[in-house]
């Protein structure tokens, strides 16, 4: 007679890896790893009644569905055991990278998740089990953009600020200002500063504490995808770089006073020419202080109503180099020649003769600064009247960081 055989029951099939299973969670997906058992022997404890060794653990994500909430980091959590890895890929963009707990219980996410994306998860714990999960997040439904100064790969003066402009208002300055990452080839010291844009727009300027050293290379990384900057600005849904490179150190010096104008590389002067400034005592006159050379716009239509003085000039003008947004430039002026190195008597421009404009503006750069002394100002250039930083002293400027 044959003994009848008992049944052995399995948790799963020998040599396969283990199965993940998706289960339903109150506030978070759940998945289910289970790390099974081979086999159990003949008089073993399930011959006895006992259930064969098993390994279950549940993961829980933070975020689920297909409208998530973007704009917090994702959390991966074990319930039981530890966790050997987990990756989340998104789909059309930026994978996330992040790091498991101390106790191996919990995985987060460095960055947030964005807008509009699809992401995956695949979680594998140290038992074995393995799986896959995922969620999308809900559109932006409002868009935040940015205007970057440098341009990438230039080459700018020792006063040349990093700056940037954003299209709609930043409620939320300190997250915007955490995923801005700045670095130097010499570890420059220097802050972020909020300020409004002559524009009206909101801005916030990365400088040096003092001038740049010649040669300094240097990035910005805004890591900006997924921020929300807050009540009406929207969220920003993309990263942005740029990089550039610290040129001569050069400063110009125009003294209202003595009604010269002085070009200086590396300590040395190279030019010092007589000019005529802005007419004192009125609109007209000239700003002092530091000014940046914004740009280099060659041969331009100058008309004195766009700055507020009315009809009293309409000219083309050469070798017109841009200080401040309110219209006051360095360029030649070879209709007021009788009054260079004599009195200031323009309407708020540095003006030289065509040689001497045309040799300034063939050996400056955009970022160089024109540091403005002398008593025949109407006042100094704002922070963001072009690139004012440099008229704030460095404890005021730190003092306007968001963090």
């Amino acid at each position: 007679m044959i003994a009848a055989r008992r049944p052995v029951r399995r948790t799963a099939p020998l040599g396969r890896p283990a199965r993940l299973t998706l289960v339903a969670g109150s506030a978070a997906l759940g998945v289910m790893l289970t790390a099974c058992s081979g086999t159990a022997a003949s008089g073993s404890e399930s011959d006895k009644g006992g259930a064969a060794a098993s390994s279950e653990a549940r993961i829980s994500v933070n975020l689920r569905g297909g409208q998530a909430t973007p704009g917090t980091p994702v959390k991966v959590t074990l319930d039981t055991g530890k966790l050997k890895s987990v990756a989340v890929s998104a789909d059309g963009g930026e994978a996330l990278t992040g790091r498991i707990s101390a106790d191996g219980r919990t995985w987060t996410s460095d960055r947030v998740a964005a807008p509009g994306t699809v992401y995956g998860i695949e979680a594998k714990n140290t038992e074995g089990g393995s799986g896959r999960a995922g969620f999308t997040t809900a559109a932006a439904d409002k868009v935040n953009k940015l205007t970057l100064a440098p341009g990438k790969n230039t080459t700018v003066g020792i006063a040349q600020p990093l700056s940037v402009v954003f299209d709609n208002p930043v409620k939320d300055r300190a997250a915007v200002e955490k995923a801005l990452k700045v670095s130097t080839s010499n570890n420059t010291e220097g802050s972020w500063g909020w300020l409004q844009d002559y524009s009206g727009k909101d801005r916030v300027d990365w400088r040096p504490k003092e001038y740049w050293k010649s040669g300094t290379k240097v990035t910005l990384d805004a890591d900006l995808n997924g921020i929300d900057s807050g009540k009406s600005g929207g969220w920003f849904v993309r990263d942005y770089r740029t990089t550039f490179t610290i040129g001569a150190e050069q400063v110009v010096k125009v003294d209202l006073d003595r009604h010269r104008l002085a070009l200086k590389r590396d300590g040395q002067t190279v030019m010092d020419v007589p000019m005529s400034a802005g007419t004192p005592g009125g609109e007209k006159a000239s700003w002092r202080g530091t000014a940046v050379l914004m740009s280099k716009e060659g041969t331009i239509n100058m008309r004195s109503e766009t700055v507020g003085l009315g009809d009293a000039y309409d000219k083309m003008v050469d070798s017109s180099m841009r200080l401040t947004w309110s219209g006051m430039y360095a360029h030649a002026a070879p209709w007021n020649a009788a009054y260079f190195g004599v009195a200031n008597h323009s309407s708020g421009c540095v003006g030289m003769s065509d040689a001497d404009a045309g040799a300034l503006y063939g050996q400056v750069r955009v970022g160089d600064p024109f540091e403005i002394t002398g008593a025949d100002a109407k006042g100094t250039v704002a922070e963001g009247n072009g690139y004012g930083a440099w008229n704030v002293s460095w404890a005021d400027w730190q003092a306007k960081s968001a963090l």
